[in-house]
């Protein structure tokens, strides 16, 4: 049985990378747009309510009109846009967070994909939290390193045809603390405030590194960096997309660095522990393009649609 698929806003980054991760699929059966209808309402309508399935790739007033013009009762809708993660009605598209996660995305007519940012964060925070390790209003702090895919069309095009003086160093940026996914960030962990988080862009295509520090005698349990790590292995340890690295290993490093582009072309996420008994580091590492946005889509989609969950995916 083929599903009908309806890319709304294919040809931005994220839609794109879908339609790669999908072209090969024989299962899949595309409803395409001409591209000089793509800002009209009635044929968007048509598309929209025409298939089995809508992934919106659409800036959030875009993504929101886009639901308003749904109609039925059958076509289910991933939006990659941040209009919905908070929203109590829409599933979060973070399935490994834990079975009631995966089942509401299973059952859901409506689920949001994750910031790339937040992706990273809420993995390796929502479980401490969750088991009451991380208290839940823990002065939480966090520093993301990103890839300038992750700024989509208008941020490439100023990466790739700078002439380099602007953009070849790394550059903090929503320095006023007002990241559009820091409420799915607070959310999603539970904590009672949004963490102080510090997004950096640097001159390279993709490839995330989310480092949130913890600080031992803070915790609500008794535990130093190592005891971390073998509770995310415990945690994720049916989890075909989060591998939890050996504890502050040297194959986790080159050279004593740490390499944030080793899971780009994957739909994996990386989770190391670094430090010792006070001193804690949690990293999140993983394909901002992938697991960060279009790969997340499709792992949802797979099972939303009953298929293997990995179908057309790199672990």
């Amino acid at each position: 049985m083929k599903h009908k698929i309806f890319v709304d806003g294919q040809e931005g980054t994220t839609g794109l990378k879908i339609h790669e991760y999908l072209a090969k699929r024989s299962d899949i059966d595309w409803l395409s747009i001409d591209p000089n209808k793509r800002k009209d309402l009635s044929e968007r309508s048509r598309l929209l309510n025409s298939a089995d399935l809508v992934f919106l790739c659409l800036p959030d007033v875009a993504a929101r009109e886009a639901v308003s013009l749904i109609t039925n009762e059958h076509t289910r809708v991933i939006d990659a846009s941040t209009a919905h993660r908070t929203h109590p009605n829409w599933a979060y598209g973070l399935p490994e967070l834990s079975p009631r996660h995966r089942e509401k995305i299973k059952s859901s007519r409506r689920v949001t994909v994750p910031g790339c940012h937040a992706t990273g964060f809420i993995a390796g925070m929502y479980p401490l939290v969750n088991a009451g390790i991380v208290p839940v209003d823990y002065p939480v702090a966090c520093t993301s390193l990103t890839g300038y895919s992750g700024g989509g069309k208008s941020l490439i095009n100023k990466y790739e045809n700078a002439d380099g003086r602007a953009v070849n160093i790394p550059r903090p940026y929503a320095l006023r603390m007002q990241h559009k996914h820091l409420p799915e960030m607070q959310t999603m962990t539970g904590l009672q405030y949004p963490p102080a988080f510090i997004p950096i862009v640097a001159d390279y295509y993709k490839g995330m590194g989310v480092m949130v520090p913890l600080v031992s005698r803070l915790l609500k349990k008794p535990m130093g960096a190592a005891q971390i790590r073998d509770f995310f292995a415990e945690y994720y340890a049916a989890e075909k997309f989060i591998k939890v690295m050996p504890f502050d290993a040297e194959a986790t490093l080159e050279d004593g660095f740490f390499q944030v582009e080793c899971c780009n072309d994957t739909n994996r996420i990386e989770l190391c522990v670094f430090g010792a008994n006070e001193q804690i580091l949690v990293v999140t590492r993983f394909d901002n393009l992938g697991k960060g946005a279009s790969g997340a889509a499709v792992q949802c989609m797979n099972i939303m649609l009953g298929v293997d969950e990995d179908n057309g995916l790199k672990s």
